[in-house]
């Protein structure tokens, strides 16, 4: 039987097209995911999710994504598993879930709100520790702001003394920061 490769999601803006750095940014995350191991999953549409996609299947990578009738179109070209759901949360949550590990890339509001849902439930622990990255700078200082509230009050959650969200400046970093968080969970028997 074959070791199941571990999954990770990774979130961005629907926006960028073939040529834009972005998408350039994104394609090398593929690659980068690809060559470490990992399958990757997306929501499924254009821009970086594309991107990524494209990326990782050029690279010989498996390629998931989480579709929904919400939003119509059916998942890009490079997509070999799409799951279909019916709503925008059941969507967000199934390409949470599916993760073993996450990267949010440059993006809007939708990509604010999956960086925030992510963070969240780590910050919780509504689910158990997984790791996250975010991909260059453009986060940072919502990163920053947040981080200044959970240090000015003291809190029983994780946040405020061991940060959740590891900012990567390359895609080779992000994916080298979490291939070495998934095997070190691993050696230790967790379940990242």
């Amino acid at each position: 039987m074959t070791e199941q490769k571990k999954i990770i999601t990774v979130f961005g803006s629907s926006r960028p097209e073939d040529g834009h750095a972005d998408y350039a940014e994104a394609f090398d995350l593929g690659r980068a995911l690809a060559a470490a191991g990992f399958a990757v999953c997306t929501g499924g549409y254009g821009g970086v999710m594309e991107a990524v996609s494209r990326g990782a299947r050029e690279s010989n990578g498996r390629v998931l994504a989480v579709t929904s009738t919400f939003f119509r179109p059916r998942a890009n070209r490079w997509v070999e598993e799409e799951t279909r759901v019916d709503t925008w949360q059941e969507r967000l949550f199934e390409l949470v879930r599916l993760g073993d590990g996450y990267v949010a890339c440059k993006g809007g509001t939708g990509t604010l709100v999956e960086l925030a849902v992510v963070w969240e439930m780590l910050n919780k622990k509504a689910m158990e520790h997984r790791p996250f990255v975010v991909l260059g700078d453009f986060w940072q200082p919502i990163l920053d702001r947040v981080r200044e509230v959970e240090r000015g009050h003291a809190s029983r959650w994780g946040e405020s003394t061991d940060p959740l969200v590891h900012q990567a400046p390359t895609p080779a970093e992000a994916a080298q920061f979490l291939a070495a968080r998934l095997a070190r969970g691993a050696a230790r028997g967790e379940n990242t």
